[in-house]
């Protein structure tokens, strides 16, 4: 298991480090902490988007890519970030009540599919 430094160690670290390079060793450590923040963020996004996309695939029926498709277009038409629409989605399993504007655009979505399948 890594063991991650805490910003007090950083700065014992960095006093043992000429202070030329101090500047551009704090940069790099708070640009490579913000990059795994990010990738920490997306991985868990992922996970909720792949189960929304289940989700749709089972509602619709409908491919993984179509899924995503209408994922995407309800995120557009409600101007709401996928990962939160997905979020909705998903904790409707927990009998959470989808959001009206999130609910109104996936009835369109999937009713526009339907109709594009010819059923």
């Amino acid at each position: 298991m890594h063991q991650v430094t805490t910003p007090r160690e950083e700065r014992r670290l960095l006093r043992n480090v000429p202070p030329a390079r101090d500047a551009a060793l704090l940069a790099e450590v708070v640009e490579l902490r913000a990059t795994n923040e990010q990738l920490g963020r997306a991985l868990a996004s992922r996970a909720v988007i792949d189960q929304a996309r289940g989700m749709v695939m089972v509602l619709a029926p409908c491919s993984s890519d179509r899924a995503w498709d209408l994922l995407v277009d309800v995120s557009q038409h409600c101007n709401i970030k996928l990962r939160d629409v997905a979020a909705a989605l998903v904790a409707t399993t927990k009998d959470q009540t989808l959001p009206q504007p999130i609910q109104r655009e996936l009835c369109r979505a999937l009713r526009r599919l339907r109709l594009a399948n010819g059923r």
